[in-house]
């Protein structure tokens, strides 16, 4: 029997989301089935420590579309969404989160666009970022002003819940660098793509588990990824106190010269700690870039699988597209 045509993968990374994964499921399958009987719910788990995978099990005894990839341990959402895109066999592929943030009650509207052959991309954007602290909010909005200002990508309001057609999944998945940024990798790609605005909804149950040392670390990615700005911003310090050196020394000895007598301790010392400021700012600088190039070449891989689920389907769980 020809194995049956997947028309649409819906890939959900979670971690330690037992509490509420049965009735997120059940709806985000819900809204799949008003578009679409030829679906699968991809289900990765990254190195969840709570009951997440048995919570998985038992939905996926439910829901035959439902799939569970379990990874060896926690990896990060941004390899958790390369697992779920490797696997996804789907014509079209949603990428969303767990926690009914992402409106489920849009992805009819994404299919919708996405069978009209209106866009190879269906990205959903932040219209209002919903309760968050103001610190939070600060952050997110000078993030995203640097990425546009390194890299004239335009993120503001970007979100991960976006429709992939099968042509921009294969050619995100020959990009092979180790350190991802979902959203800029998207945006890099090109393609059609039209935008459906949606206010983020409160999460249906416990808190964010991202922390500002994971935020940072995720801006420092997406910087060091996708700009070599930083390298030039460096040198171009270097050559303004280089200047400013020159200058300096001229007009000592043109003082010296003179017989007058040069005083000016309070300037040597800010001068030596703002250059020794400006070359640990460039070693770090440096260090960044020579950490990522450090990753990229020990060639390990992006993630680790250690369990799948064994769904068999049928023709009767999925039809032909």
């Amino acid at each position: 029997m020809n194995q049956a045509v997947i028309e649409v993968s819906v890939v959900i990374p979670v971690w330690n989301e037992a509490q509420h994964l049965q009735q997120t499921l059940k709806t985000i399958a819900g809204f799949i089935w008003q578009s679409t009987k030829s679906f699968e719910l991809i289900i990765v788990d990254d190195g969840s420590t709570d009951e997440t995978w048995a919570e998985l099990m038992v939905v996926c005894s439910e829901i035959p579309q439902v799939e569970g990839i379990r990874l060896s341990r926690n990896f990060g959402k941004e390899r958790a969404l390369c697992a779920g895109l490797e696997h996804a066999q789907g014509q079209a592929v949603i990428i969303m989160d767990g926690d009914l943030q992402h409106p489920p009650e849009l992805i009819p509207q994404m299919i919708d666009y996405w069978r009209s052959n209106t866009a190879k991309i269906i990205e959903c954007v932040k219209k209002r970022r919903g309760k968050e602290s103001f610190g939070y909010g600060m952050g997110a909005k000078l993030f995203y002003w640097l990425i546009q200002k390194l890299t004239r990508y335009d993120l503001h309001g970007a979100s991960d819940y976006k429709l992939l057609d099968r042509q921009v999944v294969e050619a995100w998945a020959i990009m092979p660098e180790r350190i991802t940024f979902f959203r800029g990798m998207t945006a890099w790609l090109g393609f059609s793509r039209v935008q459906i605005e949606f206010d983020v909804a409160p999460r249906i149950e416990g808190t964010t588990s991202w922390k500002f040392t994971t935020l940072v670390r995720l801006a420092l990615h997406a910087v060091v990824t996708f700009t070599s700005w930083p390298l030039s911003f460096v040198s171009i310090i270097g050559m303004m106190f280089f200047v400013g050196s020159v200058i300096l020394g001229i007009q000592t000895l043109y003082m010296k010269l003179m017989g007058v007598a040069v005083t000016g301790f309070t300037t040597v010392i800010l001068l030596l700690l703002s250059m020794n400021s400006m070359i640990m700012l460039g070693i770090g600088i440096l260090g960044e870039y020579i950490a990522a190039i450090y990753d990229e070449v020990k060639g390990r891989p992006r993630y680790i699988v250690s369990q799948k689920t064994r769904n068999v389907r049928s023709d009767e769980n999925i039809s032909d597209q």
